[in-house]
């Protein structure tokens, strides 16, 4: 039998029940919720980055911001004040849309 040992989405193990198999769970203290929450962000970000088409990386960000709804929701935020946060820094100090790649800044 597998070992996966990873934080999965609510429904998995409805999913996995249909198909007959057996299977076990835990639900996590929020130590070690907010620990496999963070280990989860960084394999979604994995998949995203080894993604080779649009569709594909598309999925991975919805797989991300899912992640990125359940750290606010954990830090007691909700996806509305982490996005006005966002739009006050993007106002603040701009956004990513014109590619800029910073190389370097001479030290006086």
């Amino acid at each position: 039998m597998p070992i996966y040992n990873k934080l999965v989405r609510d429904g998995i193990p409805g999913i996995i029940g249909i198909t007959g198999k057996t299977f076990s769970t835990k639900t996590l203290n929020n130590d070690e919720y907010i620990t496999e929450l963070r280990k989860k962000s960084f394999e979604e970000l994995e998949e995203y980055m080894n993604t080779e088409n649009n569709e594909d990386a598309i999925e991975e960000l919805a797989d991300l911001l899912e992640i990125i709804h359940a750290l606010a929701e954990y830090h007691g935020a909700s996806i509305e004040i982490i996005e006005e946060v966002r739009q006050k820094k993007a106002e603040k100090r701009g956004g990513f849309k014109e590619k800029i790649f910073l190389i370097e800044v001479e030290d006086e």
